[in-house]
């Protein structure tokens, strides 16, 4: 494999990293990140690791890169981790020594580590980038998953799947050295670390952080970016709706977000309604992409092809995907209706959980990982997640239904500003369809919102339950964590 970030050693002058006011050229970030790569290759141990707290900062980016130039595997930590889960991923992973940006706090479970403040101040007499490139099969990357099953997972990913990853959403994104990546997303992720940081990075182009994400913020920086270089903005659902409710009524913001040459939207779906209020504001087409902390990217909407909200593309170069039953039977139908669950192969996918060969083995089926995500893909390919195995797949009254098209047929009524759907127990039905509701204005009437799924899908998929809730719970990704809703 060649290089992982070749512009380090081409592009001296080039912005690479941009968080506010902060910045680092090309040149200077091979400077800081190679003097670090060399002191991380000569740590003691068979298999040494480095934990980086992950906050928001230029520190985090240059920890990553020389960690990856130095063959060390990175573990990116969640500054926002609870004391147990924190204990669990640093007794799990054994790291040599934690990364992390100057006058940072640490939790005490650190305490047991050696540490090293991460310098950004550039030294011209540091060589740069002098190391030779790892092998692509070496472990680059442990990310632990959310935990919602058990204990977090450390998922580790090769070099190789890095790269694979990067370079087959290039192709699908016309991704080049010309774009700019500007997004608000936190660096403990796939989506914020490898796909916001380490993409721009491989490609060469510049990365635009934005810190705390806000519509006008964004507005700004696209305001500001746009004119001189094409940018490509990566967020998630929740930021997107914020959007879509300011865009109406911001005619600056429109003008803004029209300017950029791609919206990319991903880790959970995004509503076809907030959809069609983009479109219709700006003239642009969110584009949407699925993956996972183990396969990282599975399939994206490409930019040369139809863009059809609500789903999330087609599979990437490189990835193989198909569809299973309940009895793990390949399902041949490609007719967008039958549901099966998604499994993939190909060179982005994860070695191994770390320390877990029994979570390993039973995550795979003749090679191919099981992801626990439902779908359905029709005759073009195109694949559309209806929701997760265990949550989402509600089973009533003989019918295999998908939360996530009631979800969408639900904000498409006026009195809904948000919601979750779930499966629920019957004595009758086997389980009984829940909507969890979150008004906008006055609570409209529970038999006007089955009425309108019924209208918009088909009678056995209306909810035979509406709760009212002031709010829903979400993950740090904006992903809707119910679990929690019934507990």
């Amino acid at each position: 494999m060649d290089a992982l970030f070749p512009a380090l050693r081409t592009v001296p002058a080039k912005t690479a990293l941009r968080f506010g006011d902060r910045a680092l050229s090309y040149g200077e970030l091979a400077d800081v990140a190679g003097s670090l790569a060399r002191e991380l290759r000569a740590l003691p141990g068979e298999h040494p690791r480095v934990a980086v707290w992950a906050s928001p900062t230029l520190e985090t980016n240059v920890a990553a890169v020389a960690a990856l130039l130095a063959g060390v595997p990175v573990v990116p930590i969640n500054p926002k981790a609870g004391e147990r889960e924190l204990a669990h991923i640093l007794a799990d992973c054994t790291p040599s020594l934690a990364l992390c940006a100057p006058d940072t706090t640490l939790p005490a479970a650190f305490d047991h580590l050696d540490r090293r403040d991460v310098d950004v101040e550039p030294r011209q007499s540091s060589g740069g980038v002098t190391l030779d490139e790892p092998d692509p099969a070496t472990a680059g990357m442990i990310i632990y998953t959310s935990g919602t099953t058990g204990p977090p997972k450390g998922v580790v990913l090769p070099r190789r799947a890095v790269a694979g990853t990067l370079d087959a959403l290039a192709e699908a994104w016309a991704w080049t050295e010309a774009d700019v990546v500007m997004h608000a997303l936190p660096l403990f992720h796939v989506h914020g670390l490898v796909l916001g940081t380490l993409g721009p990075l491989r490609r060469g182009g510049s990365v635009y952080h934005l810190g705390r994400f806000t519509p006008s913020a964004l507005g700004a920086a696209l305001t500001e970016t746009t004119a001189a270089s094409p940018v490509m903005v990566f967020g998630v659902p929740t930021m997107y709706h914020r959007l879509a409710e300011q865009l109406d009524e911001d005619k600056d913001l429109a003008a803004a977000v029209a300017s950029a040459r791609l919206l990319v939207s991903g880790s959970a779906a995004l509503p076809v309604a907030d959809h069609e209020r983009i479109t219709r504001a700006t003239g642009q087409q969110v584009i949407e992409r699925y993956g996972m902390t183990e396969t990282l990217m599975n399939t994206s909407v490409r930019v040369d092809g139809p863009r059809r909200p609500g789903t999330v593309g087609v599979p990437l170069p490189g990835m193989d995907l198909r569809l299973v039953d309940e009895t793990g039977r390949v399902i041949g139908a490609r007719d967008g209706e039958t549901i099966g669950e998604i499994q993939v192969r190909g060179a982005s996918v994860f070695t191994e959980y770390l320390n877990r060969p029994d979570a390993t083995a039973t995550a795979f089926s003749d090679g191919w990982f099981r992801t626990g995500d439902m779908a359905t893909v029709d005759a073009e390919g195109f694949v559309r997640i209806v929701g997760r195995k265990a949550t989402d797949l509600i089973k009533s009254g003989g019918y295999k239904i998908g939360a996530g098209e009631i979800e969408n047929a639900l904000l498409e009524h006026p009195g809904v500003a948000e919601v979750a759907v779930t499966g629920e127990d019957d004595p009758d039905l086997g389980e009984r369809i829940v909507a969890w509701v979150v008004p906008a204005g006055e609570c409209p009437a529970e038999t006007e919102l089955a009425d309108h799924v019924a209208r918009l899908l088909s009678p056995h998929k209306r909810p035979r339950v509406v709760r009212f809730v002031k709010s829903l719970p979400r993950n740090e990704m904006g992903k809707v964590t119910k679990r929690a809703l019934h507990a």
